[in-house]
């Protein structure tokens, strides 16, 4: 099997190829746009990739042709030679990548998602930008009211210009246009908002995983598919506690010699899967008061502070989340 590294760019890419003894059969550049017909025509090989915008897509299209696909961490690219000695060149960085695909058997690897959660992150991704944009506007229009010395209303986020408006209209001023532009632009964030909502409950009711996934008390939609669109694939972990450690939420360790140094989460996972693994514990915390494991993380805050039995609790939903998935089953509060 030879052994394909390709240096990835927008438009143009450098691919090179080697025999398993390390012989370059190919070193060319070629159109990014071009690769599929390229990967056709090569013999089944082991393609490298750098993590990168157009990996996962690359991935793909190698994955079409029969070929063996590794995507390499871009964290962990230079201690594989790209950019080595200080001389980055799209060239060199293949040559480097093929020459150490060829001498290590197995090279560090991210998992390449496939086609249903790839686009199921994109869509995530698309909302919560939308979300973060609606927050941002609300600070503001939150600001000019405390600017102007007076409460607002308390209310839902979608109602927020609508109490704005109401505020500032009580004042001799009323609504400088500046306020008014951003009180409009949070209401059509909003309605995208609702859309993306609608779009996403209806992606996630067609499908079996993210079905089975609500039934456990405080996930709802979102949460079921951002945990889905993260693992993916049930069967690349080993267990419950896999999936924990792999979403960072297992505490951290430092210890060496007979010093055992242990602290908080470590975080190390995708931010928003943990994020709305304790938006759904905090759901559960006030939705499902008599479900056992909030009940058992409702003693623990009787010793700990509240966050962190909601953190614990929602590390545990991570590994019954899993569970579900992997055993096929809907959830009861009975099943340990």
């Amino acid at each position: 099997m030879n052994h394909v590294a390709v240096d990835l760019g927008s438009k143009q890419s450098h691919v090179c190829e080697r025999r398993p003894d390390g012989t370059v059969v190919r070193s060319v550049r070629v159109k990014t746009s071009s690769l599929p017909q390229l990967f056709a025509q090569m013999e089944p090989s082991r393609v490298v990739l750098e993590a990168c915008s157009e990996a996962f897509t690359v991935a793909r299209w190698a994955m079409e042709h029969r070929h063996e696909v590794t995507v390499v961490p871009s964290t962990l690219a230079p201690a594989l030679g790209v950019g080595a000695r200080g001389v980055k060149t799209d060239k060199r960085d293949a040559e480097n990548l093929s020459m150490a695909s060829c001498r290590m058997p197995r090279l560090p690897a991210v998992h390449v998602p496939s086609d249903f959660a790839g686009q199921l992150r994109q869509q995530l991704a698309a909302r919560a930008l939308l979300v973060q944009m609606r927050t941002r506007v609300t600070n503001h229009l939150r600001c000019f009211v405390r600017q102007a010395v007076l409460t607002l209303k308390s209310g839902e986020p979608e109602t927020v210009a609508k109490r704005v408006r109401e505020a500032l209209l009580a004042t001799p001023s009323g609504i400088p246009m500046h306020v008014e532009q951003l009180a409009q632009s949070h209401e059509a964030v909003c309605l995208q908002i609702r859309a993306a909502d609608k779009e996403l409950e209806r992606v996630v009711a067609r499908d079996a995983v993210c079905v089975r996934l609500m039934t456990v008390p405080g996930v709802g939609p979102v949460t079921a598919a951002v945990f889905r669109a993260a693992v993916d694939e049930a069967q690349r972990f080993p267990g419950p506690h896999s999936v924990e450690s792999y979403l960072g939420l297992t505490p951290r360790e430092h210890s060496s010699g007979e010093s055992e140094r242990r602290g908080g989460i470590s975080k190390a996972g995708p931010r928003m899967v943990r994020a709305a693994l304790v938006q759904a514990a905090w759901s559960a915390w006030n939705t499902a008061p008599d479900d056992p494991r909030v009940v058992w993380a409702k003693q623990l805050a009787t010793r700990r502070p509240k966050q962190v039995a909601i953190v614990a609790l929602s590390r545990k939903l991570a590994g019954i989340l899993f569970a579900l998935w992997r055993d096929e089953s809907e959830y009861s509060p009975q099943h340990s």
